[in-house]
């Protein structure tokens, strides 16, 4: 089930939504990304960075498209709405059993 938005899409160039940037992963492997989402999970501090889960209301639950992983030192308030400016990664293992298909890396955060 596809979820309402819970923001309008970025704009720009780099500009996509989450279910955009788990779709055309390999095409945007290593490239920047805008991406203007509702902060749903942070995780700070682990392995010296910050791991925040955004969704914006694009994609499927079903099939994961909906939230994508973003890496920062910067730390957003959960349930912020932000523009996050980072890099795609793809298949990116970290072992003990987290692996990512896609992430988006050293992201900055603005309102």
């Amino acid at each position: 089930m596809v979820q309402s938005r819970t923001a309008p899409k970025a704009t720009g160039a780099t500009a996509r939504t989450v279910a955009e940037v788990n779709g055309e992963r390999l095409a945007l492997k290593d490239k920047p990304v805008t991406i203007r989402a509702k902060v749903v999970k942070v995780t700070a501090g682990e392995m010296g960075k910050n791991w925040i889960h955004l969704r914006d209301g694009s994609g499927s639950a079903a099939d994961g498209s909906d939230d994508i992983l973003v890496t920062s030192k910067a730390e957003p308030k959960l349930g912020d709405v932000v523009v996050a400016r980072g890099t795609v990664r793809t298949d990116v293992n970290l072992g003990s059993g987290y692996a990512y298909k896609v992430l988006v890396e050293e992201a900055a955060f603005q309102k």
